[in-house]
């Protein structure tokens, strides 16, 4: 994790503490001795790729520095129902402030390297990848994104900011394939950075001037079947880099990397996926332990 990340996901958890904590934690506060500590152990509930562990410990030295941490497993691996990530001890009131936020995220980061993993396995044996997309949760696109690449996937272009990504709106708009293509390059000379250029096409007829175009250096095939990407992959020749999106699913995406396409983008990882079951149980000891 690099300084701007730490940075970045220590501002999220301070943001996300004070929103549920508020003027305090009052269960806690009622029944437990603020100077009582114990034991609490992270136990997988749900097989799966586990991710989040370094939020998880970012999480716990938010709260309380004096916590300490045993950790036994690492991001990307693999678990199974049973299985203990890491131990915490100290005080009850510090872990449990700690709990929800710390579940939340790993829960669902765990979730997305899971259902990416699944992906990245059915693909085995092809040259294909899987891609994320922006249809993350506001705000919480720098967590969903690394869990992407924990689950072995790959990230597409974070936001707006770094690639220029000419869809069928901004096709529209412009006018036409050809002015959209020729408008993106000219604002490309005014940038002071390097910056790719992809456009989505929704037709071979599209591929085709896409083709005539060029300037581009990816080419997103939307809502293709397979048998047209196949085409469409065979046009292209290498000469662009080729990604298929929409309509593609667990059940059919070895079908579409059969196709030969390079990228295939799917949305689900992060906008529908199902977080992956796990618990933070305690066990209390006395204070003199």
């Amino acid at each position: 994790m690099t300084e701007k990340e730490k940075g970045e996901l220590v501002h999220f958890i301070k943001a996300a503490l004070a929103e549920d904590v508020g003027d305090g934690d009052h269960t806690s506060l009622s029944t437990i001795p603020v100077e009582k500590r114990g034991i609490a152990q992270l136990i997988i509930k749900e097989s799966g790729t586990v991710a989040g562990i370094e939020e998880a410990l970012t999480v716990l030295e938010q709260v309380d520095k004096g916590l300490q941490v045993e950790v036994f497993m690492t991001d990307g691996q693999s678990v199974r129902v049973g299985d203990v990530v890491m131990c915490v001890e100290g005080c009850i009131h510090s872990i449990l402030l700690a709990e929800r936020l710390l579940l939340n995220i790993m829960q669902r980061m765990s979730g997305i390297a899971t259902a990416t993993r699944r992906i990245v396995d059915a693909l085995a044996g092809t040259q294909t990848r899987v891609l994320d997309t922006r249809k993350t949760t506001p705000l919480l696109r720098f967590l969903e994104k690394k869990a992407v690449r924990l689950g072995g996937g790959v990230n597409h272009r974070f936001g707006l900011y770094d690639m220029i990504l000419i869809k069928d709106n901004h096709v529209d708009y412009a006018g036409g394939i050809g002015e959209a293509i020729e408008k993106a390059n000219h604002y490309r000379e005014t940038l002071d950075k390097p910056i790719a250029i992809e456009i989505e096409v929704r037709n071979l007829e599209e591929v085709k001037k896409v083709l005539e175009v060029g300037k581009i250096e990816r080419i997103m095939l939307d809502n293709f079947k397979p048998a047209q990407i196949r085409e469409a992959v065979a046009w292209i020749g290498g000469r662009f880099v080729t990604e298929a999106s929409g309509g593609i699913t667990e059940e059919n995406v070895r079908e579409y990397a059969e196709t030969g396409v390079d990228y295939i983008s799917i949305g689900a990882l992060t906008h529908s996926v199902k977080s992956l079951d796990m618990s933070l149980k305690a066990k209390i000891v006395s204070c003199n332990s």
